[in-house]
């Protein structure tokens, strides 16, 4: 979710995560793209635009192929399905969902997809209990990875690294730390880290994924943080 910088505090920011305080601070949101990007809703077309076009730049420039379909993707965080109906539905075939909060899952079914890709597997379950046997040609993480401590976030996205096909992506899009000292930033609201590019380059060596290509999303609100998507590999 996109958040404000005023709304947090810095100090040993990964020390502070509660996965119960941030599982009841999301079921007290409701069910809507205003409750996913935390009252700014008028942000989702912008996002999906970015997203589908930094997709579309890596079909181009490191695909033998020249579809930007997949055949399985998987939406991690997914929320009510924002990301599923606007943009994975586009570009695969199938879309498997991972939402720990049931009353978000259950929406997904009713998701009016924006492409011709169809629900699979919906996993309730948290990022870092979550298994599945697909392997996957395109992983979404975005807006949830903050929930995770630095150790579960490379523990998950080792496990992201076994699911992946040979020639897919683990993407990545988050909230980049603004802080004047290089630190993360810990959100008390909804227990989450907003962590600087730094530390999600060590997290990502960690856990032995590569940077294929890493660029800023365009167009949000100044007041918001920057967002920075990472297209990943297994090294």
């Amino acid at each position: 979710m996109a958040s404000y910088t005023s709304y947090t505090t810095v100090w040993d920011a990964d020390g502070q995560i509660s996965q119960p305080d941030a599982l009841a601070y999301w079921e007290s949101i409701p069910a809507t793209v205003n409750g996913m990007l935390g009252g700014y809703p008028q942000i989702s077309r912008i996002d999906i635009r970015g997203s589908l076009n930094f997709v579309e730049k890596l079909c181009r420039l490191h695909s033998s192929s020249a579809s930007n379909q997949f055949t399985r993707g998987v939406d991690c965080g997914a929320g009510i399905g924002r990301i599923t109906a606007g943009l994975l539905s586009k570009v695969c075939n199938i879309v498997d969902v991972v939402e720990p909060v049931e009353k978000f899952a259950k929406e997904v079914h009713e998701a009016r997809l924006a492409g011709k890709g169809r629900i699979g597997e919906v996993y309730v379950t948290g990022l870092q209990d979550w298994e599945s046997k697909e392997e996957y040609d395109l992983i979404w993480n975005q807006w949830c990875l903050g929930h995770l401590t630095d150790t579960d976030l490379a523990t998950y996205l080792r496990k992201c690294g076994g699911m992946v096909k040979d020639g897919g992506w683990i993407i990545v899009k988050e909230n980049m730390s603004t802080d004047a000292e290089g630190k993360d930033v810990f959100d008390k609201a909804d227990s989450s880290v907003t962590r600087t590019d730094t530390k999600f380059r060590a997290i990502f060596e960690k856990s032995g994924l590569v940077i294929v290509k890493t660029e800023l999303q365009s167009g949000f609100p100044k007041k918001l943080y920057p967002v920075r998507f990472y297209a990943l590999r297994p090294g």
